[in-house]
């Protein structure tokens, strides 16, 4: 970054090491992600109100967002990106207090991996993942006392720091000099799919019904907070700090809703549905008439087609730790893959920020490339991009999959 200009990049969208020594790799324990001098390099090079998007982990955001406002940027916002596929690493204290003190646990029956399977024992047994394994019984009295406490919450969320370069003058002026500074709304709406996806008491002035009916559209779009203005027609729903996968995990979080109305008292039922359905319209949640509240931006992980796109021919490679495994990034530990990137990102996300923040013809950067995702996702949003990676294995998979979108 030290060679590239002042003032020359427009966004910075990265997902930099959460420093928690994941899978034994050295390149997440280095602190890199915590050094001022990363971000001051960044602050440099973007342009007058840019912006900077940073996934981080749940444990070590903090430090991560330190680090960012120390080099001088305005600290705007997070993102939270949810998800319910996430896999506990937690240990079974009572099976640890029955094996120090020397006992023999108990076989009582025979699991089965999969959907039905207990986390917390797929925790303790990440060898057996993928096939049958045992389940045991407190041997101890001590071990019959803790039984069923555990060591770690489910992860099911990745923070997204989101800040900006200071601005040169006001806002509008910014915009005119320097075309950075503002965040593209409109494009990253969430669309709507009938006109029975709007509130019906959109004719009703927000005034007269506020804290006795149901929150007109003006606050569910985020444009107006008290009346609605007469000709207003949104393109959809204001993009929120909120990112989910759609699974029946997350949404299950939502209350049924008819239009993201709420009850007018606290506790009071809602009687009417809006439930989403699973399929996707480029990268935004199809929404039906009746369903879930939870109508935000929608991305799944990615699968392993698309880890993998742009790599025929490479050589694949085995999980190199259990970690693998018990992290939940391959369901079979014998398998061997070509995109071996512990922690790839979904392009629909990276698409969806990246279209968040950069401007029309504007360069996007990425520090931390990985294995390609950010200059893929920026490839097919016909956005400029730079990328750095120090690894040469995984330079050489992002060099693949760029070039694979670029066709």
């Amino acid at each position: 970054m030290s060679e590239l200009a002042d003032n020359s990049i427009d966004a910075v969208v990265t997902d930099p090491p959460y420093e928690l020594g994941f899978m034994g790799k050295s390149w997440d324990a280095s602190g890199i992600a915590y050094n001022t001098e990363v971000w001051r390099q960044c602050l440099r090079i973007l342009k007058p109100g840019g912006h900077l998007l940073a996934f981080g982990g749940s444990r070590t955001y903090h430090r991560l967002a330190c680090a960012i406002e120390d080099a001088g940027f305005d600290i705007r916002d997070q993102i939270m990106w949810v998800y319910g596929s996430g896999f506990p690493k937690s240990m079974n204290i009572g099976k640890a207090i029955d094996k120090a003190s020397g006992a023999t646990r108990n076989v009582v029956g025979v699991g089965k991996s999969g959907k039905n399977r207990n986390v917390l024992n797929a925790a303790n047994y990440p060898d057996t993942f993928g096939g049958d394994y045992e389940i045991t019984e407190a041997a101890t009295q001590e071990a019959k006392q803790w039984e069923g406490w555990g060591t770690a919450l489910k992860p099911a969320h990745e923070p997204i720091v989101v800040a900006r370069k200071a601005v040169d003058g006001t806002i509008a002026q910014n915009v005119m000099t320097w075309g950075t500074g503002g965040i593209n709304i409109d494009d990253c709406r969430v669309a709507f799919v009938s006109e029975n996806d709007k509130i019906e008491s959109t004719t009703k002035n927000q005034h007269e019904d506020f804290g006795t009916k149901p929150m007109t559209d003006n606050t569910v779009y985020g444009d107006y907070s008290m009346m609605k203005p007469n000709n207003y027609n949104p393109p959809g729903r204001w993009p929120a700090n909120f990112i989910h996968d759609g699974s029946d995990e997350v949404l299950d979080l939502f209350p049924n809703s008819k239009g993201g109305a709420y009850p007018s008292k606290r506790g009071q039922a809602v009687a009417t549905s809006f439930a989403s359905g699973q399929e996707t319209e480029g990268g935004f949640r199809k929404m039906g008439d009746d369903g879930s509240a939870a109508r935000f931006f929608y991305c799944a992980k990615p699968s392993t087609a698309e880890r993998n796109a742009g790599l025929d021919g490479l050589q694949k490679k085995k999980a190199d730790t259990r970690s693998d495994v018990a992290a939940g990034m391959w369901k079979d530990k014998n398998a061997a893959h070509q995109n071996h990137h512990p922690t790839v990102k979904p392009i629909t996300l990276m698409r969806y920020l990246i279209k968040l923040v950069v401007p029309p013809n504007g360069i996007v950067l990425d520090p931390f490339l990985g294995s390609g995702t950010t200059g893929v996702a920026a490839i097919q949003e016909n956005i400029n991009w730079l990328g750095f990676e120090m690894n040469p294995e995984y330079a050489d998979i992002a060099r693949r999959r760029t070039g694979h979108a670029s066709f």
